[in-house]
């Protein structure tokens, strides 16, 4: 790839590259019915009154939103404990990842980012002219908090950590966070990606909000994506104290959540309550129930945190993808991660894990054969 006059940061990063869709598993291998498990998305989503909030914002959609989110700010600050002004908006987690590196990195800064997680926190490191240093995740597939302190020095500026970490779902506690503040220096700062918390016992993650309210340098991400259902949508959020906040809005582009995502949010907040929590309910219990039926099948299975579960297969996982694929069942083999015997698969209703464990069954069959 040449580019005239392009940044040289761009010929170091790669291009995020998404799972395939339904309809284009369908033309491929000539398929009537496919179920998707391999972006972690919600399978009970869109919920009654979000829909019809967005729906109502259609007549609308040629005038912008309102410039500072006011009402979605302030249920979001509520729900939290904090005022309005602890909140800042973006169009889906990723842009708001986005905004924070061109926030805090200057060409030469070091950002801190494991292994095995979400690519998206090297690339845009790499973009701002930054310095990546990689960890790596421990034997029990968990983000090594010693490593993050050993690679620690003055330049360091940022610490990008995934709580439930993606794709292999384990969680960093309280200690760990700690632990990592200690050792910062002065302008350095742990951002906290809580794509998927919602789908945790608050009992087992640190609390976010107790460390802003006391001034510590961490910055919680969350989204609509996973937990509300809203992936399409592309709404994201950030917790901090004030002083970020208003920088964050800085360097934000104007009217950056679009309104039919900012009516989604505020109902699935709101008047949707009851079906948000049903539909977690249901995902979490699926969850355990998969779980064990995978581990019956004398599968590895790493305990999961979040809306979907990282296993270990006997076999190539890119070839038991391809094969549960041409089944009509999308599942996300981990070798892109360097776990080549490892896939995730996202949490689906029960007809649709059901189907999950029967292709895998049949796949893993096959394999050892």
């Amino acid at each position: 790839m040449f580019i005239l006059g392009a940044r040289k940061e761009v010929y170091e990063a790669e291009a995020y590259v998404s799972g395939k869709s339904m309809d284009d598993v369908k033309k491929e291998f000539n398929l009537t019915k496919v179920i998707k498990l391999g972006s972690n998305e919600n399978p009970y989503a869109p919920f009654p009154n979000a829909l019809k909030a967005m729906e109502d914002q259609l007549s609308m959609i040629g005038i912008y939103p309102e410039a500072n989110f006011i009402k979605l700010r302030g249920i979001l600050g509520k729900k939290f404990g904090l005022s309005s002004e602890y909140i800042g908006l973006g169009h889906g987690a990723g842009g708001v990842l986005e905004t924070i590196a061109r926030l805090f990195i200057e060409s030469g800064d070091e950002a801190i980012v494991p292994t095995q997680t979400y690519r998206l926190y090297r690339e845009i490191t790499k973009l701002m002219g930054g310095i990546v240093r990689e960890v790596s995740l421990d034997k029990n597939y968990t983000i090594s908090i010693d490593d993050i302190i050993k690679n620690i020095n003055p330049k360091t500026k940022l610490v990008w950590l995934c709580n439930p970490n993606n794709p292999t779902g384990t969680i960093i506690k309280k200690e760990g966070i700690d632990r990592i503040l200690d050792a910062l220096p002065e302008t350095g700062w742990i951002i906290l990606d809580e794509a998927y918390a919602e789908f945790s016992n608050k009992d087992e993650l640190p609390n976010i909000v107790d460390y802003i309210k006391k001034d510590k340098h961490v910055i919680s991400v969350k989204t609509f994506s996973k937990y509300y259902g809203l992936a399409g949508a592309r709404l994201g959020y950030i917790i901090s104290n004030p002083q970020v906040i208003n920088g964050f809005d800085t360097v934000s582009e104007p009217f950056n959540a679009n309104r039919i995502a900012l009516a989604g949010g505020i109902e699935c907040l709101t008047s949707d309550t009851p079906h948000v929590e049903r539909a977690a309910n249901l995902l979490i219990n699926e969850r355990e129930r998969v779980s064990r039926e995978l581990e019956k099948l004398n599968l590895k299975v790493t305990k999961p945190y979040g809306n979907f579960i990282f296993f270990e297969v006997p076999c190539d996982g890119d070839n038991l993808g391809l094969y549960m694929l041409k089944k009509g069942v999308i599942v996300r083999p981990c070798s892109g991660w360097g776990y080549k015997n490892h896939i995730r698969v996202t949490i689906g209703t029960k007809e649709e894990m059901d189907e999950f464990l029967k292709v895998i069954k049949d796949g893993l069959s096959v394999a050892a054969n």
